[in-house]
């Protein structure tokens, strides 16, 4: 599929077709989050979370049943048997019970043979030992539960991670942008310069040598600026690949899309940001730990699944029986008709049970020995992200302080320089000291924004 111009008049404001359109980082966060197919594929996690307790539930559905089975051999009916009923399964382990019995032929063992109308039978199936406090059931939906709490800290984890990416790919567009600006101007202020001093040297006011170093500074200039073109194109070829719409067409960035104003005010802002950090809440609400943690409570319940087969298997049974009359099952129903039934099973050693639950335990140590590794590690990348954040946005004033300091050597060189005090060499000094430093300045705006977005990246705040 072809990609389609990125045209920002359905997002941002329409001005003039010859003039820039500006697309801040805001503005290309939201479209990211709402579009790009990594979103949707995140916001897939919770769904799953709420079809998993679908399934679990599945385990207390009620049942129906039927089962035929019929005999004949030699003109002889050796048995027809029906039997068909409906099995309810609660929460606390009882399985109630209802159902219909229907055993004839000539070879049916005695016992099991019913009234000509068959026999109705209900009631219950208790698990006293095994089961009674938890069984697989059970555990599965306890385990789907956990589940989906976890995949609604997976959603955060996977659209943190898509904006901590894309916001990178922003500020490398913002940085190569500008860092373009700065090297096309003093390009195009080189190439004037050259032909002044070129017409002086012809009309005598200037040497040759004048004029060789100014070509040497136009050729210089030309090859920082075809650099600074070819990463510029990367940048943005990078940030279109989080551009989507809402029907999955890849975009691309219009010519005139610029990125947000060159302005030091957001210092501020970051600062105020810096002053909020509050790294245990941070560290309570990471989904990161939080995926540890409901690991850790899945295999909790799994143990206490293991611990409960430590006990014996005691199933107890009981039914009442009834012959329909009339078709109507409770007819003349009595308690003095009934069977039941208890079954009892134990392994004497239980060094399966024991060596399930011993193993269970271990996997819970282990898994508590991981969150506290990554607790450690989160609450690390964290200070680390802020002592970055701290020292990008020192650089900055530093780097602003320099573009000033540097803007006024040249102003005064070029004072000099039309006095006659001056030459050009020191000119083109003066220059390219001043470029240098617009040039970190603009690389250093994009890096403290870069470290602002790793550091709320480390707290899982981007969304």
């Amino acid at each position: 599929m072809k990609k389609q111009l990125f045209t920002l008049i359905c997002i941002l404001f329409v001005l003039d077709l010859s003039a820039q359109v500006q697309f801040s980082d805001n503005q290309f966060y939201q479209l990211v989050y709402t579009n790009h197919p990594l979103s949707k594929q995140a916001n897939l996690k919770p769904q799953m979370g709420d079809k998993s307790i679908l399934k679990a539930k599945g385990g207390f559905d009620p049942k129906v049943y039927n089962q035929i089975d019929q005999k004949y051999y030699n003109s002889s009916q050796y048995y027809n048997l029906i039997h068909a009923g409906l099995k309810v399964p609660t929460w606390y382990g009882i399985e109630v019970k209802t159902g219909f019995e229907s055993y004839r032929g000539d070879y049916l063992n005695p016992q099991d043979k019913t009234p000509s109308g068959g026999l109705w039978y209900g009631g219950v199936a208790v698990n006293l030992g095994q089961g009674l406090l938890i069984d697989q059931r059970r555990t599965e939906l306890f385990k789907a539960r956990i589940y989906q709490q976890s995949t609604l800290s997976e959603q955060r984890m996977q659209l943190n991670e898509l904006i901590y990416e894309s916001g990178y790919a922003y500020w490398n567009w913002f940085s190569a942008f500008y860092s373009r600006q700065v090297l096309s101007e003093a390009f195009d202020l080189s190439v004037e310069r050259f032909n002044a001093v070129k017409l002086s040297m012809e009309l005598g006011d200037r040497s040759a040598i004048d004029t060789v170093e100014a070509r040497i500074q136009v050729q210089n200039r030309e090859s920082l600026l075809r650099n600074y073109e070819a990463e510029l194109t990367n940048s943005i070829n990078k940030i279109s690949t989080f551009l989507w719409t809402d029907q999955n067409v890849p975009l691309e960035l219009d010519s005139t899309t610029v990125p947000v104003n060159f302005d030091l005010g957001f210092s501020l802002d970051l600062e105020k940001g810096l002053l909020k950090i509050d790294i245990d809440s941070a560290l309570n609400n990471h989904p990161y730990l939080q995926i540890s943690n409901f690991k850790i409570k899945s295999l909790e319940v799994d143990a206490r699944l293991k611990r409960e087969m430590l006990k014996p298997q005691l199933n107890l049974q009981y039914n009442l029986l009834n012959e329909p009359i009339n078709n109507n099952p409770i007819n003349e129903l009595s308690i003095n008709n009934y069977k039941w039934g208890l079954n009892f099973e134990m392994p004497i050693f239980l060094r399966k049970e024991r060596g399930d639950l011993a193993l269970a335990e271990l996997k819970i140590q282990d898994a508590e020995f991981n969150y506290q590794n990554n607790m450690a590690y989160v609450e690390f990348k964290i200070k680390s992200a802020a002592v970055d954040c701290k020292n990008a946005l020192t650089q900055v004033e530093i780097y602003q302080r320099t573009v000033d300091d540097s803007e006024r050597l040249l102003d005064a060189e070029k004072q000099m320089f039309d006095n006659g005090e001056s030459s050009l060499f020191l000119i083109n000094a003066r220059e390219i000291a001043f470029i240098q430093a617009r040039l970190k300045l603009i690389e250093g705006i994009a890096k403290s924004q870069q470290t602002w977005i790793a550091l709320r990246f480390a707290m899982a705040m981007l969304v």
